[in-house]
């Protein structure tokens, strides 16, 4: 006679446990009920994804049909933070189109999740580089790379307009709640901040002429303040999403108790 599973989990257990990774699953795949148009979709969706892509595929083509010595230098371009959020927005934006070519649920999931690193990051981007260049263009470019504004512009200002139509137009409400928004964004900063460090070590100098200027006490508080600030935008971008969209009450209709786009 065969010995009962004593560590075997009950059937509704076990059903339990999938609808509530299911629910997960669909709280980043659903249509929200308010938005205007359905992604992934080949119609709309398809559109912003394709023009976003072939707006970050000019900005890396620029890099190497324009070469200066950040070519030749250790950690090529991706020194800048302006072209590690490039490449991130160009992942989010390759996920989203091939959930686009294909319906898939799974793969736009995946674009959603990677979104809620590229957005703030594109925003953090935008909002230094333009604010430190109205005080002192050359705290973020020497003279000898300054850019033309066509390219200026795709580097840092195209990727986080882009972005931010995918977010408010093509997207789910972010599951991402501010603490794990402050520790990512922190992890970030410290990452990077390593990096450059590593680049400097080889190249002799830094990639921003602004990194020149700091001490250590002054780079902590700018790179703490900009993973301070890369969360905030997330909850921004989280509360501007539910001005646009509405939020979802509990029971799946309009929460009248709640204010559209909380941060959890």
């Amino acid at each position: 006679m065969a010995s009962k599973d004593t560590n075997a989990k009950p059937a509704s257990t076990r059903t339990s446990t999938s609808k509530e990774v299911d629910k997960d699953m669909n709280t980043l795949i659903q249509h929200h009920p308010l938005h205007h148009h359905t992604s992934p979709s080949r119609s709309i969706s398809f559109l912003i994804h394709s023009l976003g892509l072939s707006s970050f595929s000019y900005s890396f083509h620029y890099l190497t049909a324009h070469p200066n010595h950040i070519n030749q230098a250790y950690g090529w371009h991706f020194q800048y933070l302006t072209i590690i959020g490039l490449a991130l927005a160009t992942a989010t934006f390759i996920l989203g189109l091939l959930a686009d070519l294909t319906l898939s649920r799974r793969i736009f999931a995946a674009k959603n999740i990677v979104s809620m690193c590229s957005a703030p990051m594109e925003v953090l981007i935008t909002v230094l580089y333009w604010g430190l260049r109205m005080i002192d263009p050359e705290l973020v470019v020497p003279k000898e790379l300054e850019l033309p504004f066509s390219a200026d512009a795709s580097f840092h200002l195209a990727p986080s307009v882009f972005l931010l139509l995918d977010l408010l137009l093509l997207s789910p409400p972010w599951t991402i709640s501010i603490l794990p928004a402050i520790g990512l964004s922190t992890v970030i900063a410290l990452l990077y901040w390593y990096w450059i460090e590593m680049c400097y070590a080889v190249n002799g100098f830094y990639p921003y002429p602004l990194f020149a200027l700091l001490d250590t006490s002054q780079r902590v508080i700018l790179f703490g303040g900009s993973a301070l600030l890369m969360a905030a935008n997330t909850a921004v971008l989280k509360w501007v999403h539910g001005k646009v969209n509405g939020r979802l009450g509990r029971r799946g209709g309009m929460g009248g108790g709640e204010r559209p786009g909380r941060v959890s």
